[in-house]
């Protein structure tokens, strides 16, 4: 039988290289780098790929979206003419004040006003 034998001058320049901490711990973490970065740059293409895919519409469900068009505009519209100027502002009272005390100086303050 053929058996396969490193010479011992490969032996003993593996043993020097395994002995050496640059390519004990230096190279394992380049290689975990670099294949890090081109293995998150294929998970993300996956995850990309299959966002694109779900986000697809209905498209009547398009249809009634851009049939309901709603505008900053015409919310503000809305707003604006449903806003009533019969409001009062109250000041609650502070945690070290006494509420009661407050209550009574607003409410006289309200009743001395003219209306």
């Amino acid at each position: 039988m053929w058996r396969w034998e490193l010479s011992p001058r490969v032996t003993a320049r593996l043993r020097a290289l395994s002995k050496n901490k640059a390519v004990k711990y230096g190279l394992p973490m380049m290689i975990m780098v670099i294949g890090g970065s081109f293995g998150l740059r294929e998970f993300s293409q996956i995850r990309y790929e299959a966002h694109k895919r779900h986000s697809k519409m209905d498209p009547a469900l398009e249809e009634r979206i851009r049939k309901n068009k709603i505008s900053l505009e015409s919310e503000y519209e809305k707003l604006k003419n449903s806003v009533s100027d019969d409001w009062k502002n109250i000041r609650i009272s502070r945690p070290w004040e006494d509420s009661k005390s407050v209550q009574q100086q607003q409410q006289q303050v309200l009743q001395s006003k003219p209306s």
